[in-house]
């Protein structure tokens, strides 16, 4: 794994042993082609941050600082290990349960781009994961509006229905599904059309 472009480009990154499914080079380099001008200035929060690949990928196109929040010790410490090897600025990681971390985080100033990549058993618990963050009543209020949250899922299932949330798009490869999500009081009547967005 590597990073894609930006500041840090073509630098390698570490990987824990226990991510069994990282967010591989080509879904990264999807998403960020997707986001575009997003990234650049923004605050990033990556959920379930597993080798910080997704944060760091912003870091280095340009974002202003990225929260890390990880529960696994090793991942968070190899986090730290690819923030150092890639000498990019704006990185601090926190420990712990993403639902703990989201209750604790303060609305303001918020995060423009959010990332989350919980992991996926392909079955009820996946389903279960996913109904709890989206239903989290933190998450939508550190959004800015006009932000961003791109969520990564098994592609055989189906995410709960989460009415404050309104789904932009979505992109499936192979088995990961990418859904662009705002928040749903952000979107005006008429607009929104999925072909135009993130």
């Amino acid at each position: 794994m590597r990073v894609i472009t930006g500041l840090a480009g073509g630098q390698p990154l570490k990987v824990p042993r226990s991510l069994t499914r990282p967010t591989t080079d080509r879904v990264r380099e999807a998403v960020f082609s997707s986001l575009g001008d997003l990234v650049s200035g923004a605050r990033v929060l990556d959920l379930y941050a597993g080798s910080g690949a997704l944060g760091i990928e912003s870091l280095s196109r340009g974002a202003a600082s990225v929260l890390f929040v990880e529960e696994s010790t090793t991942a968070c410490r190899i986090i730290e290990e690819n923030l150092l090897s890639t000498r990019l600025a704006g990185g601090m990681v926190r420990p712990g349960r993403v639902s703990q971390i989201l209750r604790s985080l303060p609305s303001s100033p918020g995060f423009d781009l959010i990332f989350a990549d919980p992991p996926y058993a392909r079955g009820p618990e996946e389903r279960e994961e996913l109904k709890t963050l989206l239903e989290t009543p933190t998450l939508p209020t550190l959004l800015r509006p006009g932000g961003c949250f791109v969520l990564e899922s098994w592609s055989k299932s189906r995410l709960p229905p989460a009415p404050v949330w309104h789904s932009l798009r979505e992109r499936r490869y192979g088995e990961t599904l990418v859904t662009y999500l705002a928040l749903a009081k952000d979107q005006v009547p008429g607009e929104g059309d999925s072909s135009d967005s993130p």
